[in-house]
């Protein structure tokens, strides 16, 4: 198995590859709420890129969670948080979803063989199924507007750890054996590494960082949202 890292969106042009398992990752905290809201019974998540697109689907009746720059958008019923999908609201329900990073990387990686969404949360669940899907994955790190950031790749390296326990891993690039590198340095600690990062202090100035410690904790969850290209939807098969 071949694994590789991507540490923006931008960049997935020079990485790609025709059968790659893709793992789209926004650790802050697309990935863990869209895991949460499938957990919790959503039908689907409809993930849309463009907000004005998520505001037309308000208008049709749809339940959405819409961000940008952290915060929740006016017009939405739901944030970018994994504590805003309880059960009781979405059982049954599909939720349009629009974030300011890891939608976009959701749009760049939509055309891969299988596209997973990966974060800590169900890193065991989406190592078990990447080892069944392809023989090269690459993860997508949603980053901040089309930078890189600490937090995804750090995942990624966690993530190469996990594989190589699991199977028999050939790195791709530099750039996962950089993230398993970092992830060497700060497993003892993920939460109190990342303080000094860039979007750990946006959630803290915008008053969220209560989500830190859940998106940072391991196996809360065991799906793994995969992405449907017939209609555009991530559903649990």
């Amino acid at each position: 198995m071949i694994l590789d890292l991507c540490p923006s969106p931008v960049l997935y042009p020079h990485y790609k590859k025709e059968n790659d398992t893709v793992v789209v990752v926004d650790v802050f905290r697309a990935s863990a709420t869209m895991c949460a809201m499938l957990h919790n019974g959503a039908a689907a998540v409809i993930p849309v890129a463009d907000i004005e697109e998520a505001r037309r689907y308000k208008q049709e009746g749809f339940l959405v969670g819409a961000e940008r720059k952290t915060r929740k958008c006016d017009f939405a019923d739901f944030g970018n948080s994994p504590f805003d999908y309880i059960r009781e609201i979405v059982t049954g329900k599909e939720v349009v979803f629009t974030t300011t990073n890891g939608t976009m990387a959701i749009e760049m990686g939509r055309d891969s063989k299988h596209l997973f969404i990966g974060t800590f949360s169900n890193i065991d669940a989406l190592a078990d199924r990447c080892m069944n899907s392809s023989d090269r994955i690459v993860i997508i790190c949603a980053g901040w507007n089309s930078r890189i950031n600490m937090e995804d790749t750090l995942f990624g390296g966690a993530f190469a750890e996990h594989l190589l326990k699991k199977n028999e891993v050939i790195f791709g690039s530099d750039a996962i054996r950089i993230a398993l590198t970092l992830w060497q340095q700060a497993k003892g600690n993920p939460q109190g590494y990342l303080r000094q990062s860039d979007h750990y202090q946006r959630l803290i100035d915008n008053g969220a960082e209560g989500d830190v410690a859940y998106c940072l904790q391991k196996n809360t969850v065991s799906v793994v949202p995969c992405y449907h290209k017939e209609d555009n939807k991530l559903r649990i098969l």
